[in-house]
């Protein structure tokens, strides 16, 4: 039985692209060049900075440009990190019955504290959270499972009583090697033509309120 539910938070539990993509495109104007369309920018919002970086900047400027790229972009994030970012659809019920059950819940991301915080503070989820693990929280980081041990110690729980839901493949490697069940949002932030079945993930959802009905949801 499914005792503590963890989550990714870009692009499974929030829906971070308007503002991420905000930020790479506040950017790209900044330095004269063309927006990027938002769509075309989803799919990487999962994968960071990095990536998004090399999205808008890549064969426009050298490489050693991209590392100071990215930082800027960074800052334009902070600037706008929960101006449009929400919840995923049906998020909000679903947390409300996991803490009816007295399920525990938690977030465990790639995404740094600095920006994590905040974000989650502005969403209200800061004080309903019951552990947050950020990118730079600890020594490593996923795909590493150390991240998800801890937060399921954090909770009171054994690794094999919890279930983790991400929508890359990082995170579901983290599970695995966490011993957690993982499900896959597919709903989330993943490349067209992706073999998401290849993760080797205990489950796919392909809308969040799938979560609560699946077989490693049930009540008993």
């Amino acid at each position: 039985m499914t005792k503590a539910v963890l989550f990714d938070l870009d692009g499974t539990l929030i829906d971070t692209a308007p503002d991420m993509g905000g930020a790479l495109n506040n950017l790209l104007l900044e330095e004269n060049l063309e927006p990027i369309p938002i769509e075309r920018i989803r799919p990487y919002v999962s994968q960071g900075g990095l990536v998004l970086t090399r999205l808008g900047f890549g064969g426009k400027v050298p490489e050693s440009a991209i590392e100071p790229l990215r930082q800027r972009f960074l800052d334009h994030y902070r600037e706008i990190v929960a101006n449009d970012s929400r919840l995923f659809d049906g998020y909000e019920g679903i947390l409300d019955e996991l803490e009816t059950r007295s399920i525990p819940w938690g977030i465990v991301t790639n995404k740094p504290e600095w920006l994590t915080h905040p974000l989650l503070q502005q969403l209200g989820l800061a004080e309903r959270s019951g552990v947050v693990i950020g990118g730079d929280t600890l020594e490593h980081r996923k795909p590493h499972p150390l991240p998800l041990q801890v937060a399921a110690e954090r909770l009171g729980v054994s690794s094999e009583q919890c279930l983790y839901v991400g929508d890359d493949e990082r995170d579901i490697v983290a599970g695995r090697a966490a011993n957690m069940k993982t499900l896959i949002a597919a709903y989330g932030y993943i490349e067209h033509g992706t073999d998401i079945e290849g993760w080797g993930a205990d489950g796919v959802i392909d809308s969040p309120g799938e979560l609560l009905q699946h077989p490693l949801m049930a009540r008993t």
